[in-house]
């Protein structure tokens, strides 16, 4: 391979892994954060800071506030931003508060109350702004949304811990992310008697693995819930499979963040360049945006030691005892298509149920929508309590993309 090809090579390569930490959802924020940039705090309104001391039960309300008016969705009755409490996903024994919002149908509340679609959102960034109950939604999303809405499903948004609330977002990682989806249900289900304790888990790309990681962690967690299945579209492998291929500036910083989360005595100048220590520090403070890549020897000194934050990427299990809606979109350069299905057959070996769908043409961001032609049939056997089969055995891989001529 010639070096012009080799560079071109590369250069593909890390617009590729780009992809996976946008989550197709890019968003500028309302405004920067202004305090501690090594984890974002700050930029957003005292209502995301309890300064009072917090009960000691996970999943207790503390306040809720009426969303602005260009927060709302199309299809909301009403929109409200919460606060509530979580365990720490860190430490996995102090209190946190965790922010989110929730979007009441326009509907009269059926006998029961309304059955909850959990939404578990895709990458944003670290810094508070990036919070998705303070910055607005992407179209995607918000069309995502108001389809659920329209089915009669109240959404229960939650943002993942240190997103809007003091301390940082340790990204991709299972408790931060599953626990705080699992609180906000919790949390919702105390402070509103109209929503129903009969839960459908759903998830896009960092939400897909946050929506699994719940699913998971629901059991033992939070055992009083009554969670019906879970969809996930945009699903890449294993955290730990990826680590390798980390090769844009831009993950390279989610993931330091996210050492830094872990470890307050991690110096993310140990191992960045003058140039990563500033691209480190703007994206503690902006939200994930496209931008130029950059060669990762310009910013990179040497890798951390990654057996620090690996046991937190850990999925607690692949075996769910409710159904599994996986989406993958086969033009998916993001989270490749071959990723994803390994995720579906390793829960079918497992021994869960797994109804797995393709979508020609689609990629990352485009499988969320075009996965509601069968999505919605499927959360509307799961509510209803009819029997899903899933189709593991019948599951074929998914065809090889064509390799792309060197241009």
């Amino acid at each position: 391979m010639t070096a012009s090809c080799r560079t071109r090579t590369v250069a593909w390569t890390m617009t590729v892994l780009w992809s996976l930490v946008v989550s197709a959802q890019l968003q500028t924020p309302e405004r920067r954060a202004t305090s501690a940039p090594g984890h974002g705090d700050g930029g957003v309104s005292d209502f995301y800071r309890w300064d009072r001391h917090l009960p000691g039960t996970p999943g207790t309300p503390l306040r809720d506030e009426p969303l602005p008016h260009h927060l709302q969705l199309a299809n909301a009755a009403k929109g409200v931003r919460v606060l509530h409490t979580s365990t720490d996903g860190i430490d996995g024994k102090r209190m946190v508060a965790v922010s989110g919002a929730i979007y009441f149908p326009q509907r009269r509340v059926p006998a029961g109350g309304w059955p909850v679609i959990a939404w578990a959102h895709g990458t944003t960034g670290t810094a508070d702004v990036c919070a998705p109950s303070w910055m607005e939604r992407g179209q995607r999303d918000t069309n995502y949304l108001n389809a659920w809405l329209a089915q009669g499903y109240a959404v229960v948004a939650s943002d993942y811990q240190g997103l809007g609330t003091p301390g940082g977002h340790p990204w991709m990682a299972v408790r931060p992310e599953g626990w705080s989806v699992l609180d906000a249900v919790r949390s919702a289900l105390a402070a509103f008697p109209e929503l129903a304790n009969s839960i459908v888990i759903v998830g896009q790309s960092q939400g897909a693995h946050a929506a699994l990681s719940a699913a998971g962690l629901a059991n033992a967690y939070a055992p009083a819930l009554r969670i019906r299945a879970t969809v996930a579209t945009g699903v890449g492998g294993h955290p730990r499979s990826q680590w390798p291929l980390q090769r844009t500036s831009v993950s390279l910083f989610l993931v330091l963040h996210k050492f830094q989360a872990f470890d307050p005595a991690f110096q993310p100048s140990d191992f960045l360049t003058e140039a990563g220590e500033r691209g480190y520090a703007a994206a503690a403070s902006t939200c994930v945006r496209p931008g130029p890549t950059v060669p990762l020897e310009d910013v990179l000194k040497v890798w951390p030691e990654r057996a620090k934050v690996e046991a937190a990427e850990e999925w607690p299990t692949m075996r769910f005892t409710h159904p599994v809606f996986v989406g993958i979109g086969l033009a998916d350069s993001a989270a490749p298509p071959h990723a994803q299905y390994s995720t579906a057959t390793a829960a079918c070996r497992a021994g869960s149920i797994v109804e797995t769908h393709y979508y020609p043409d689609k990629d990352h961001g485009g499988a969320v929508n075009a996965s509601l032609v069968d999505s919605v049939p499927f959360v509307t056997k799961a509510f209803a309590g009819t029997p899903i089969a899933g189709n593991c055995a019948t599951l074929e891989a998914p065809p090889v993309a064509a390799p792309q001529p060197m241009r």
